[in-house]
């Protein structure tokens, strides 16, 4: 099933227009909630009837082709039939209708424009259905890539109605008197809380450690219970981590961030390998938050091996209706990797793949970012709003003031803090020009070349110490440094780190080629 976290929010005008009470366009085109086509009918009863019976390959199956087929036949600019509509050919089962009313609303954020009504009417079944989750006694297994979704448009949806909240100007009375009335649908607390109490309630935390101890088969299993037990709040507790760095990286907070994805080691296959979408957005919030905070390398390190993923199997995705969502974010990594390397120019760290195709892409901005001019951070303005995530503010509006969109205050304050940090490095990189060539200099020596005077020049090349290297998670001081130095008296001496020779990767390609030569030997005939 697609995940959603890109598309637009509804134009301002367009949601004005509609019926504060939550009646959209598709009724005005006769759309019937309590019609049940067969086909839907037969859908719905042999969903319920495999998840009663824990048959997860078939739900499964049902959910990412059979419900994306129908869609496509009969939803396209329609919702789906009503809960109430199908709740008797369930049983009335309290938590499949919240299932179903889940994958309703998410089709319906997919497809059409949801109203005011719609967005608060799927934040409370979003919170009935962690409810029951948290504080019930759930008794069923259901698909890695059903959960990762849900934890996906719940934050999308957040992200979606702040963004949508923050643009004031063309709210109807109706619309305006909604939030004031529903002024706890989507609060971020609430969304914290609840991606927290399932990180908790799950102990997803204490299993990982003691999978580490070979206490626990949580990876090897990719999270399933083959037990007879539920693997539903154990794996939305563990995609909920990625959640949390999801919503911090909106706020801007990225430290936090960091540090709820901490108990997942990113660094080895996991379960948040085991669906794409959940792969892609965990490296792209992980290395972007590294980005903002100044940890290059990681940053590096993490896209390489994102986007070398990307490259070997994104044929195998053509057919899926994530496919659009992937290439997106592929674009987007590469953008983050070009500002990387022009900040941190470890190019050892790339593939070569990845870099064949960063310089097809980036070659030349690459080239023009290093010049620190103005056309330079036009450059990394551009490259940063194409690539950052969708920035929000999630405190309510105040219904007193002049009405105004605030929805891209957010972003700006981003852009600024980020073109602040750029522009910060703007001498950094004649110092790593000069530091590249000589292996010892004085000082003085270098200040004529920089055309500073020595204080100055101590200044920046403080300076230079400063932005090479940063803080990691451990609280460890670590460098992101290509050349290093250190000043003896009057005298720099100059500290090149020698990159680590990988000759495996040599070595397999010449095994390919050689492959390749051997193949092509035994096709030839030999008279």
């Amino acid at each position: 099933m697609a995940t959603s976290y890109d598309y637009e929010d509804a134009p301002a005008d367009y949601e004005g227009a509609m019926d504060a009470l939550g009646r959209g366009s598709s009724q005005d085109l006769g759309y019937d909630p309590n019609f049940v086509p067969d086909s839907v009918k037969t859908f719905v009863v042999h969903l319920y009837r495999h998840i009663r019976e824990k048959n997860v390959y078939e739900i499964h199956q049902m959910y990412e082709t059979s419900f994306q087929s129908l869609s496509d036949r009969l939803f396209k600019d329609t919702p789906w039939p009503s809960v109430d509509a199908v709740a008797h050919d369930v049983d009335n089962d309290h938590v499949f209708c919240l299932l179903y009313r889940e994958m309703w609303f998410r089709h319906l954020y997919a497809r059409l424009s949801p109203t005011l009504k719609q967005r608060i009417d799927s934040w409370d079944n979003y919170c009935s259905l962690f409810q029951v989750v948290l504080h019930g006694v759930v008794n069923m297994q259901l698909p890695n890539q059903w959960l990762w979704d849900m934890v996906d448009e719940f934050v999308y949806q957040f992200q979606s109605f702040c963004q949508y909240r923050a643009k004031m100007k063309n709210k109807t009375e109706q619309e305006i008197a909604l939030l004031r009335q529903y002024d706890q649908a989507w609060n971020v607390y609430g969304v914290l809380n609840f991606l927290q109490a399932l990180v908790e309630k799950s102990m997803i935390i204490q299993i990982l450690e003691r999978e580490k101890e070979g206490l626990e088969q949580f990876t090897a299993t990719d999270g399933y219970d083959y037990n007879g037990g539920s693997n539903v709040l154990k794996v939305l507790g563990y995609f909920s981590m990625v959640g949390l760095l999801r919503v911090h990286c909106l706020l801007g907070d990225y430290h936090t961030g960091l540090k709820c994805l901490q108990p997942i080691d990113i660094t080895q296959q996991g379960v948040y390998t085991s669906v794409i979408g959940s792969h892609i957005i965990t490296i792209y919030h992980y290395g972007f938050a590294n980005l903002m905070l100044r940890r290059y390398v990681d940053a590096i390190r993490e896209f390489n091996k994102i986007l070398l993923y990307i490259y070997k199997t994104k044929q195998y995705h053509q057919k899926s209706p994530q496919y659009e969502q992937i290439l997106k974010k592929n674009e987007q990594m590469y953008a983050l990797l070009a500002i990387c390397l022009s900040l941190c120019p470890q190019v050892k760290l790339v593939e070569e793949t990845v870099n064949s195709q960063l310089r097809e892409k980036y070659g030349e901005k690459m080239i023009r970012m290093q010049r620190y001019d103005d056309e330079a951070f036009s450059i990394y303005d551009e490259l940063f709003s194409y690539a950052c995530p969708k920035f929000i503010t999630p405190s309510a509006p105040s219904f007193e003031e002049p009405l105004v969109n605030y929805n891209q205050d957010a972003y700006r304050l981003q852009l600024k803090l980020f073109l602040y940090e750029v522009k910060q490095q703007q001498l950094l990189s004649g110092v790593r020009s000069f530091l590249k060539v000589y292996s010892s200099m004085y000082l003085s020596e270098l200040a004529t070349y920089m055309e500073v005077d020595e204080s100055t020049l101590r200044t920046i090349l403080m300076t230079y110490k400063h932005k090479t290297h940063a803080v990691d998670s451990d609280g460890k001081i670590i460098s992101n440094a290509d050349v290093d130095f250190y000043i003896d008296d009057n005298m720099i001496h100059v500290v090149e780190s020698k990159p680590v020779k990988q000759y495996g990767d040599y070595f397999l390609r010449q095994i390919v080629k050689l492959e390749g030569v051997i193949n092509d030997l035994d096709r030839v005939r030999l008279d």
